[in-house]
């Protein structure tokens, strides 16, 4: 690694851990519990959900709006929409999440340097994962990025984090999944970028460091 590193910030979601149900399971779940055809991909999901991150809402609300806004463009009712939302929440268990690979090993060997948290998602529900991951203590801090402060790629929430570690940017890395949020955000705030990648597609922005899994981070940041 060119830069030396003093802290190190992750994201959460499919890079500390990730659901044991997926989340095109749960619609599955949902709109069989409803009778109704599917009509909402998970993907799509995803892709739209960015659009209604307001810091006012739940993630329940959110969800809401977003399923609500999909129905009516598909000419299905909006409140069929908020209904497949309500259940897709109620299907949901925040707890119920498993570490990915390497995990253990990387915070193990970090224990000593100042860590932190920057992800996308509702206090509540990011509390309760890391809670259920045996992770809650192992952080400095944690910034609930579109509600502490605005939501990822926006350098806000990474700079909310180097503040409280009182580290500087160029000292730091931040390690997540998406290129879109993590990496963008993480050069943004002129924090280095390491890639733990969970899709094929090529590096858009290109990140500064890719490792296969959270096992290879403390090699990369020459802690053994």
């Amino acid at each position: 690694m060119q830069q030396e590193v003093e802290a190190v910030l992750f994201d959460v979601d499919d890079t500390l851990c990730r659901y044991r149900r997926s989340g095109a399971e749960l619609l599955d779940a949902s709109f069989e519990r409803t009778g109704v055809e599917p009509f909402i991909t998970v993907e799509e999901y995803h892709d739209r959900y960015p659009e209604f991150v307001d810091s006012s809402d739940s993630m329940v609300d959110l969800r809401e709006r977003c399923f609500a806004a999909i129905a009516d463009e598909k000419g299905y009712d909006p409140a069929t929409g908020r209904e497949i939302a309500q259940i897709y929440a109620d299907e949901r268990d925040h707890g119920n999440v498993e570490p990915l690979p390497g995990v253990d090993r990387a915070l193990s060997a970090l224990s000593e340097w100042p860590l932190g948290v920057v992800t996308n998602g509702a206090p509540s529900m990011q509390r309760r994962k890391l809670e259920a991951l045996g992770l809650a203590e192992s952080f400095d801090v944690v910034v609930h990025a579109g509600y502490d402060a605005p939501a990822k790629p926006s350098p806000e929430p990474f700079e909310a984090a180097l503040s409280t570690l009182d580290v500087r940017p160029e000292r730091t890395v931040h390690v997540g999944n998406s290129l879109g949020s993590d990496v963008a955000g993480a050069r943004a705030a002129g924090v280095g970028s390491v890639w733990v990648p969970d899709t094929d597609e090529p590096a858009e922005p290109e990140p500064d460091y890719t490792v296969s899994s959270l096992s290879d981070l403390p090699s990369l940041l020459g802690v053994e």
